[in-house]
């Protein structure tokens, strides 16, 4: 395995891969892998002759300074890991190296970025495109891997690609959760003992309102998880919204979406844990 901190050194090598006809697969992290990450990379592994990771945990999606501060970094581990799953090259740029100059690029997302995610963390997603597409531009691969917990970040993914007419087959992986069915996040190492006994109430409430479905509305389904999940006193709901899966726009009943997602953004603490479902 390779590590390489410049994109200069990783387009040579990819270069050379490419001469030998060899196709790309990349996934981009900001480190801290786990083993939801470590399924991406085992995806990667078998569709492509060359694997890329890179590393980086990036500033400009971050709207809470101490979210940036206390996102974990675990590079040795994270190398490690990368070894494990016999990854070729990571790429582990320093913020000079991703952005030598302030990225002022602002991406129209139309309502994908509005709502949910970025109704209540503004500017995130752009932050995201912003590194996202330099990423690509660096590696360009032919295939790059990301989770469905960030669904909201795939759709915006995809939407980015078909922006900038990028020829990159971007695949959805399922979200991988722990053995008591929390979805597996690198903020989940942050949480202390008793919240992390508590944080499986998220994901258990998701997939007992996936079953209710025929009982309730929408209306009633929204009240009636945040309730459940914030009669945890250490749990507290920032939103719960039901949107068409395709659009990301909001429903007011289950038959103005063929399949909606439920979202769900939860403060345990000051650690802020996502996840959504299927309906």
């Amino acid at each position: 395995m390779k590590t390489v901190k410049t994109i200069g050194e990783l387009k040579l090598y990819l270069r050379a891969q490419r001469a030998k006809g060899h196709t790309v697969g990349f996934v981009p992290t900001m480190g801290a892998l786990h083993k939801g990450h470590m399924d991406l990379m085992r995806i990667a592994r078998e569709q492509n002759d060359v694997v890329v990771v890179s590393i980086f945990v990036n500033p400009t999606q971050f709207n809470n300074p101490n979210d940036l501060r206390n996102y974990p970094r675990t590079l040795e581990q994270d190398l490690s890991k990368c070894e494990h799953v016999k990854v070729d090259i990571v790429f582990t740029p320093s913020i000079e190296e991703v952005y030598p100059e302030t990225d002022t690029r602002k991406f129209d997302f139309g309502i994908l970025d509005q709502v949910m995610e970025g109704k209540h963390r503004p500017g995130h997603f752009n932050g995201v495109a912003q590194v996202v597409s330099r990423l690509f531009d660096a590696v360009e691969p032919d295939r790059a891997y990301f989770g469905q917990k960030d669904y909201q970040q795939l759709a915006i993914i995809r939407k980015l690609v078909q922006i900038l007419s990028l020829d990159i087959e971007i695949v959805a992986c399922p979200t991988v959760r722990e053995d008591d069915g929390l979805a597996m996040s690198s903020r989940n190492m942050l949480l202390t003992p008793e919240q992390r006994n508590s944080a499986p109430l998220i994901s258990e409430t998701l997939f007992a309102a996936q079953n209710k479905k025929s009982q309730m509305n929408v209306n009633q389904m929204k009240s009636w998880v945040i309730d459940q999940i914030n009669s945890n006193p250490l749990l507290n709901v920032e939103y719960f919204e039901i949107a068409d899966a395709q659009t990301l726009e909001a429903i007011g009943q289950w038959s103005d979406a063929p399949i909606a997602v439920g979202c769900i953004a939860v403060q345990v603490g000051e650690v802020r844990l996502i996840d959504n479902i299927l309906f």
